[in-house]
């Protein structure tokens, strides 16, 4: 069967068996009809909260926060509409904040694509960073302990409001909400305690999980020293439409479209897969490496006890931050890099994604696509380099036997498989 993959920005076409092999997509959801009037009604009666066009006066501030390029949020269209309710405030008036966390920061060219030319030319944008504690202010600690620090532009804004995109995310359950303040305008002490590998490591730490996620509860709690007056996040998707809008106080609009995307995403599965096929969902997620980790959670969630995963991910970027490049460098085997990870008093920029990965490696092997890096760079993040696809695919039915059960998820960690509970007979 032919089956086309999200990978970068044109896609990979693969020739797979006709048998044994299930395709595990999203529920494919129309994009709303006028993404530009769902936005501006959204926006008109929030969730729990005033409008938005009474929520600010002509002498406010105001801070828009917005996600990075990391994320395919249609930033050029929540940010202009949220303007467009606020045009009785100056522009001067504005700062609009790129979420980037720990991420390198986007370029002028980077944030036209991602805002649009003209609000570029006419409004304030700041790159958030968070090793620069001039730009960030201390607000106390959560109850387990993590010390906030957080962006003060954003801070010293009378009206604060955060854009995002809902997502199912591979530690923090669900992308959006609380997450776009931290890690996305936290400080690097923050983000540390925050990503630690105890947090990490907790079961309920993981996709689509966001009660008891000791991760989740944290952003929460950093939020709540500095909530915003207002959240705007939607949900998209395989093409890239706004399916569904959910403005409001952020606890509220969040709950309301992380349930509406889990009924799209999380799909059941009856049994695990000796071999399952994903991707990172194509351009922006696969950039590099270490964003590409999410998609071998998502086929982590569905593979068996040693079986394979074979990702398709671009990598223009290459292997992504430094610090996960060493780190992955520093030892030969992922046991032996997640004991390093959680021996006492570790901690590493990037830690995270180092100890997922080795978590996944444990489980399965794991083949990488990645046209932009080489055989050693593979080799050395402790993966197999993958040339085609196809030859993976038929080598591996020749270890696991013919009949070896196949799961594709051709975009990646937006489909959250799981193994569904059998259910109870009937008398």
């Amino acid at each position: 069967m032919q089956v086309d993959l999200a990978y970068g920005r044109t896609g990979l076409r693969v020739m797979l068996p006709d048998e044994n092999v299930d395709i595990v997509e999203p529920v494919d959801l129309p994009g709303v009809a006028d993404p530009l009037v769902a936005l501006r009604e959204s926006l008109c009666q929030p969730i729990g909260a005033r409008p938005l066009s009474e929520l600010a006066g002509a002498e406010d501030t105001v801070a828009i926060v917005f996600c990075d390029i990391t994320r395919p949020a249609p930033n050029h269209l929540m940010v202009p509409a949220i303007l467009a309710e606020l045009a009785h405030i100056p522009r001067e008036n504005f700062v609009l904040i790129n979420a980037t966390g720990m991420h390198r920061p986007n370029t002028e060219d980077e944030l036209r694509g991602m805002l649009g030319e003209e609000v570029v030319a006419n409004y304030r944008i700041v790159n958030h960073d968070s090793t620069d504690k001039s730009q960030l202010r201390y607000l106390g600690e959560t109850s387990s302990g993590g010390p906030v620090w957080i962006n003060t532009h954003y801070l010293d804004a009378t009206v604060k409001i955060l854009t995002g995109f809902i997502e199912p995310h591979f530690f923090a359950g669900f992308s959006g909400g609380a997450k776009l303040i931290l890690p996305g305008i936290a400080g690097a002490d923050s983000v540390m305690h925050n990503h630690n590998a105890a947090m990490i490591g907790h079961p309920k730490a993981t996709w689509g999980h966001l009660e008891g996620n000791p991760i989740h509860c944290e952003q929460r709690e950093a939020a709540a020293l500095c909530p915003p007056d207002l959240s705007l996040n939607v949900t998209i998707n395989k093409r890239k439409e706004i399916t569904g809008v959910f403005a409001g106080e952020m606890l509220q609009a969040h709950a309301a479209g992380c349930s509406f995307a889990r009924r799209s995403v999380m799909r059941p599965v009856a049994e695990p897969y000796d071999i399952v096929i994903t991707t990172n969902s194509g351009y922006p997620l696969d950039l590099n490496l270490y964003q590409a980790v999410k998609g071998m959670s998502a086929a982590y969630q569905v593979v068996r006890q040693g079986g394979a995963i074979v990702i398709a991910a671009e990598c223009s970027e290459g292997i992504g931050h430094g610090h996960f490049e060493d780190l992955l460098q520093e030892r030969e085997t992922p046991a032996a890099l997640l004991d390093l990870i959680n021996s006492p008093g570790f901690s590493r920029f990037d830690q995270w994604e180092a100890q997922i990965l080795a978590q996944i490696l444990l489980k399965a092997e794991v083949h990488l696509y990645a046209e932009n890096l080489s055989d050693q760079s593979i080799q050395d993040a402790h993966l197999t380099p993958c040339r085609s696809i196809e030859e993976t695919v038929t080598a591996l039915r020749e270890k696991f036997g013919p009949g070896a059960r196949i799961c594709v998820l051709p975009m990646g960690p937006l489909t959250i498989p799981y193994i569904a509970e059998p259910a109870l007979a009937t008398v």
